[in-house]
């Protein structure tokens, strides 16, 4: 071999050498990279909500300083002579959330195992597009149709008024419902299909297989899926306003008690934030009524995170 072909032999060896290192330390680049922007996005999110607790604290703690807490659970909320009641706004947000819960999460639940396992696959690829889609409509325009359709025909079966707690919680409960199907429905698809084979082949029947073994397996998926349920109906602000009624009194405990105006925590500052005076007695309160919703979704969160952690927990200890 001439010396010119040895040279140009020991340089392809080089080139070659040097590729696949120049491609190890892109990769290793690469994979920095996507570690420093997935921990940026993790902690700019916790700053975030961070942010938004302390803006709230911020312009609503007056209200807890300047008010007595006593005076804020009072019975009635009359602004304009300063009495800032909020027990009316709680008891009707409690009322038409539970109510909605009560209709959805069976419903949401029932039509999950549906899909996941009676449905064939062609009605299934039909069926679950549409219920996302339903998802995307506007909640102002559920707000419309309730207030057009649904009330009228409450009001036809016996109540004084069609803007009611129950009309409000027929909306959100329709509100929610996509939210919990999709999620359950993934939660009990992606059961593994050897749990159905190995209980239907110890004789076990199709519904003992879907109670005992499918939605134990799925419990964690089901949970979020009704805390999110639950979320939706507690933080909608513009459909409940239009629907029922917006009159912040205390139904009276009884059979009628869902078919009386009420008015949520969420209505009360979409309705009267726009027209109070900044730095006012009125606006601190509101802004106090948000800290309050912040709380509960903060429980309610915590509480989803803590029973699906107790059930990864039991699982991984060998028990469904």
């Amino acid at each position: 071999m001439s010396a010119s072909q040895l040279n140009a032999s020991q340089s392809e060896e080089t080139v070659s050498g040097a590729a696949p290192a120049d491609r190890a330390m892109l990769g290793n680049w690469t994979e920095f990279l996507i570690e420093r922007l997935i921990w940026v996005a993790g902690v700019s999110t916790i700053v975030l909500v961070g942010l938004i607790f302390f803006f709230l604290v911020r312009e609503g703690i007056p209200a807890f300083l300047t008010i007595p807490l006593h005076e804020l659970f009072r019975s009635r909320w009359y602004p304009i002579e300063d009495i800032f009641g909020w027990w009316p706004l709680i008891v009707g947000s409690t009322i038409v959330t539970v109510a909605a819960v009560i209709i959805a999460v069976p419903l949401g639940l029932t039509t999950a195992v549906y899909l996941s396992e009676f449905a064939p696959e062609w009605l299934r690829d039909i069926l679950k597009p549409i219920i996302e889609v339903l998802a995307g409509i506007p909640s102002i325009v559920l707000g419309f149709l309730g207030w057009v359709a649904l009330a009228p025909l409450v009001q036809r079966l016996g109540a004084p008024t069609g803007l009611t707690a129950f009309t409000g919680a027929l909306i959100l409960a329709y509100m929610a419902l996509p939210t919990i199907i999709s999620i359950s429905e993934d939660a009990l698809y992606a059961v593994p299909k050897e749990y159905r084979d190995g209980a239907l082949a110890i004789g076990a029947t199709q519904w003992q297989t879907i109670w005992r073994v499918v939605l134990r397996a799925a419990r964690s998926g089901l949970v979020i899926a009704v805390m999110l349920g639950i979320g939706r109906a507690i933080g909608e602000t513009m459909a409940v306003m239009m629907v029922t009624g917006n009159a912040p009194n205390i139904p009276e405990f009884g059979t009628g008690m869902l078919f009386q105006p009420v008015r949520t925590m969420t209505a009360t500052i979409a309705a009267e934030m726009g027209e109070v005076a900044q730095g006012s007695l009125h606006y601190n309160t509101l802004f106090g009524i948000g800290i309050v919703l912040f709380i509960i979704t903060l429980v309610i969160n915590t509480l989803a995170s803590w029973l699906v952690g107790g059930q990864v927990g039991r699982r991984g200890k060998g028990q469904l």
